[in-house]
């Protein structure tokens, strides 16, 4: 059964319908704070798909989820006890918001830089740097670094790889995912747990 290549081309189809830009801008900003699907998996099909168009759904895509991550300090600054917490909970995401908060007493500023270029749950950060107390205008900065070279990153090697990256994917779709499965539960282990 090729559960991956079926999604695929569902998401490639998506990805060509005219509303798919709006349909990133709310990934995106849900994505930053209470979502668990990254933007990446519309962004990718939609830069395929259209490839003049790849700068600016990266940028779209870098300003949604910017705007997504203060939401998430907003609930970790206002909201903690009654929507923060929840979100933490939903996700069994206890320990890697603990995490969280112990790499912002080490590292400060540079873990929203670095939680956004990764595929660490961007989500345990943003509402952790509200919890902390981070000051607005660092989070602002260092989310629009991280997760504008994130997202121009993936645009622009899609961007890149062009017909023949489609064809690759659409060919190896299961192996891809299954790979991405095995690679996210060694980090969610190693890392989080």
């Amino acid at each position: 059964m090729k559960i991956f290549q079926t999604l695929y081309l569902r998401v490639f189809g998506w990805a060509q319908h005219r509303h798919a830009p709006r349909y990133l801008a709310l990934l995106s900003f849900a994505e930053s704070s209470v979502f668990p699907i990254p933007p990446d998996v519309l962004l990718a099909p939609m830069v395929l798909a259209r490839p003049n168009k790849a700068w600016r759904y990266a940028l779209l895509t870098t300003v949604a989820s910017v705007f997504g991550g203060c939401l998430g300090y907003v609930l970790g600054v206002f909201l903690f006890s009654t929507v923060g917490e929840a979100v933490i909970e939903f996700y069994h995401a206890q320990a890697g918001f603990i995490m969280a908060q112990q790499w912002f007493g080490r590292y400060g500023t540079w873990v929203i830089l670095i939680a956004g270029f990764t595929p660490l749950p961007y989500k345990l950060f943003t509402i952790s740097a509200g919890l902390v107390g981070m000051p607005l205008f660092p989070f602002v900065v260092a989310s629009v670094v991280g997760r504008g070279a994130r997202f121009f990153l993936v645009a622009g090697l899609i961007y890149w790889g062009g017909a023949s990256l489609e064809i690759f994917i659409r060919r190896y779709a299961d192996g891809i995912g299954w790979g991405m499965v095995v690679l996210l539960g060694v980090i969610y282990f190693a890392v989080i747990a």
